[in-house]
């Protein structure tokens, strides 16, 4: 099995058991093993107050991205931390694309970006965050379905 055959399977298995990532619409897709294109299209239930996106959203898009693209390995790989920069709203309609790519990545750690871009191309949020693996491998865990 190639490496870009072992990400795809092991984002199958993720995306079988990642109830909020399938009920928000994201659609993942892995180019590369440790880079991941995942995609949401903004709907009424996810304006806030002012009309726009809740950032918590656009967050979950590319916190979503990360997690599939740290997870390509068949290590069971979990957040350490994260951040996001926000560069302009996202309203109703706006067709949402967060694409991940791999910085570093030891045994243990990585650190990947991810920039948020809506259907225009321009630029909604950079993430980045830092992944841990546990040395668990993905393709043993039992399913949640």
């Amino acid at each position: 099995m190639s490496e870009l055959e072992r990400a795809r399977r092991c984002a199958d298995r993720m995306y079988d058991n990642d109830r909020a990532s399938r009920d928000l619409g994201i659609r993942v897709t892995v180019t590369a093993p440790g880079s991941v294109t995942a995609e949401m299209t903004v709907v009424k239930a996810m304006l806030n107050g002012f009309d726009v996106c809740h950032g918590g959203y656009i967050f979950t898009l590319a916190d979503t991205a990360f997690a599939f693209a740290c997870n390509a390995y068949d290590d069971l790989t979990v957040a350490a931390g994260a951040s996001i920069e926000f560069l302009r709203p996202a309203v109703e309609g706006d067709q949402l694309t967060a694409v991940a790519s791999e910085q570093s990545r030891s045994r243990r750690n990585g650190i990947y970006d991810v920039q948020v871009r809506n259907q225009h191309g321009k630029p909604v949020a950079l993430f980045r965050g830092r992944a841990h693996a546990t040395g668990e491998p993905l393709s043993e865990r039992k399913s949640d379905t």
